[in-house]
């Protein structure tokens, strides 16, 4: 199956071209980086208004690379949600229209989904595995033992990773988006200089918490009587990336085991960090573990992600209606057996 897939839950208009839920012949981003970067964070109209613009050339743009037309497409994929409601009307909206035009079916994903199946665009991977899903609004371990069939086995309480990392890179005045500033200064430094808490590493289970550490880097800064710079700048980030680091290392790892499980996912933008990359290399070889990451281009939010999921969804007759609503947030335990 030909699908056509778009993606808009945050701030990146997204399509791609996708054969048989494993090949992919484009994968075409628009990011909205510059224009959210004056303001710190993104700003859920202004993201809006940016998919409105975009979304129709780079549905073209992903046809073209792809050398195929609206003609030859077989079905569609787009991401209900969660995410930034507006911005998810925009692709959903024009998912739709083009699936009541074509007379195509159309699979509403999750998008969580299409992050933690995104390996499967790029290597066999056999089914059950734990899934850590990480990025600027996720924070979630899954255990997968199937397409449609998800368990959350734990969750942050606060703040996600990825947003941790960003309000710290704003409050060092490194800019947004964070994470791959602090990933670079934290090369740079010595992960040991600076002792930040370790929240929810020793309690049982398999929840996480962010915002302690935020607030600890927070109170560091206001007791320096001169500005953090230079290598004390790097040695704050390494030490602030080890900290997450090793709860979000250390849980899932645990999480495997309790699950008897010896495969992980590790997908979501935080997926590109290096230093969470360097740790789970490590681990995997000491408690021999499968530990899996998708190409850079993969981890950040993209439609291709979309294609496995969608052609799964579809040549299975689990199309979603053509009323099908974006939602802002969606438990993906409740995706059940099928695309809703």
């Amino acid at each position: 199956m030909l699908l056509l897939c778009i993606e808009s839950s945050c701030d990146e208009t997204a399509a791609a071209v996708v054969r048989d839920g494993r090949e992919v012949l484009s994968n075409i981003i628009a990011s909205q980086v510059d224009v959210h970067a004056r303001f710190g964070g993104v700003v859920p109209e202004i993201a809006s208004r940016k998919h409105v613009e975009a979304i129709s050339l780079v549905v073209r743009e992903a046809l073209t690379a792809a050398g195929t037309s609206l003609d030859q497409i077989e079905g569609i994929g787009v991401t209900r949600g969660p995410g930034l409601i507006g911005a998810l009307l925009v692709g959903l909206s024009t998912a739709r229209a083009l699936a009541w035009a074509r007379q195509l079916p159309l699979a509403a994903i999750h998008h969580m989904e299409g992050h933690i199946l995104a390996p499967l665009l790029e290597t066999e991977l056999e089914f059950p595995f734990l899934a850590l899903a990480v990025s600027g609004g996720h924070t979630h371990l899954y255990r997968v033992d199937g397409i449609g069939q998800y368990t959350t086995l734990g969750q942050t309480r606060d703040d996600a990773s990825g947003e941790a990392y960003d309000k710290v890179a704003k409050l060092l005045g490194l800019g947004y988006p964070g994470g791959a500033k602090i990933d670079q200064l934290a090369a740079e430094g010595d992960p040991t200089a600076i002792s930040f808490p370790r929240p929810m590493l020793h309690k049982p289970g398999f929840e996480f918490s962010f915002s302690g550490i935020k607030s600890a880097v927070n109170r560091y800064v206001e007791q320096q009587s001169e500005p953090v710079t230079g290598t004390h700048l790097a040695d704050l980030a390494a030490s602030f990336q080890a900290a997450v680091v090793d709860v979000l290392t250390a849980k899932t790892v645990a999480a495997a085991k309790a699950e008897g499980l010896s495969r992980i996912v590790v997908a979501g933008g935080v997926a590109c960090n290096r230093g969470l990359r360097e740790r789970f290399a490590q681990l995997a070889e000491k408690h021999a573990l499968q530990v899996v990451f998708p190409s850079p281009s993969l981890c950040g939010d993209n439609a291709a992600m979309l294609g496995v999921p969608a052609d799964y969804y579809l040549s299975s007759g689990q199309a979603s209606g053509g009323d099908v609503n974006a939602v802002a947030s969606w438990p993906l335990d409740t995706v059940g057996s099928g695309a809703l």
